[in-house]
């Protein structure tokens, strides 16, 4: 993989974790380890593939749906289950063109704090279970959070206060969906409202991986094509992961999609001379 090489893992829910998990572990059978890079960038789900890449964690023990983590007293609690009624909210409050875009944040962060969405120390036991490490690896990891009262974002690394689980669960916890982080007494929503995929955290880089999930929902995001590889789910994928990105049904099938474009992945990635 070239010099200054940075791996950008978009957001996509459970079916775009496992679709991601798929796509990096076909890779790695191609030869092709995104862990390597210079730079890893993971937002929300690709927080999940980020962190288990950096850390050199084994992908394909996501080839099925994570078991809920074993809190240390023989229960295993249950994921967290959506407020139909906030996340209805959220969402109107997101599309609202008249409300300025950290004020919609904020807003977004007060009905996130008031929804019903279960635990956070399990949440972060959970993420500390899928990831494999509860310690942050010694190389660039970058995940991005928003502050659930101010609305302002924040971007975790080693040297940050969050510890790799908190940042990871912080960085997944869509409003409504999932529950509010705290860290140093602050509490943490979905770091993909903070700007998407967050390419611009691997602005230096010379050449960008970007992984997009939901590219066929939402576009890709707007960056110039020089120096940049996209991978993004193709047809078949889209068909797999079905109409609901947090259907955990679809699990499966959209990690063996993944899986599944890993030789053409390898194909892109040296057509653009990203590998040797």
């Amino acid at each position: 993989m070239k010099a200054g090489t940075a791996v950008v893992l978009g957001p996509g829910g459970p079916v775009g974790t496992a679709w991601l998990a798929g796509l990096a572990a076909g890779l790695r059978r191609e030869g092709v380890d995104l862990g390597a890079a210079d730079l890893i960038v993971g937002t929300s789900a690709g927080a999940i593939v980020g962190a288990i890449l950096a850390v050199g964690g084994d992908l394909e023990r996501l080839a099925a749906l994570p078991a809920p983590a074993d809190p240390g007293d023989g229960a295993r609690p249950a994921p967290p289950r959506p407020d139909p009624r906030r996340l209805a909210e959220v969402f109107a409050t997101l599309g609202d063109t008249g409300l300025d875009r950290t004020e919609a944040l904020r807003r977004v962060g007060r009905l996130a704090l008031a929804a019903s969405t279960g635990d956070e120390g399990a949440a972060v036991a959970r993420m500390r279970s899928v990831i494999g490490s509860a310690e942050w690896p010694d190389r660039a990891l970058r995940i991005p959070a928003v502050d659930a009262e101010t609305g302002e974002a924040v971007v975790w690394d080693r040297h940050g206060s969050a510890s790799l689980p908190e940042a990871v669960a912080a960085s997944t916890a869509f409003p409504a969906t999932a529950p509010p982080i705290t860290v140093d007494g602050r509490r943490y929503i979905d770091g993909a409202l903070r700007n998407g995929t967050n390419l611009d955290l691997a602005a230096d880089a010379s050449l960008l991986i970007v992984a997009e999930p939901m590219a066929h929902m939402h576009g890709t995001n707007d960056v110039a094509a020089e120096g940049v590889v996209r991978l993004v789910p193709d047809a078949e994928a889209i068909e797999a992961f079905g109409p609901d990105l947090s259907d955990r049904a679809a699990w499966a099938p959209a990690y063996q999609a993944g899986l599944r474009q890993a030789p053409d992945a390898v194909k892109t990635l040296r057509a653009h001379s990203a590998i040797t």
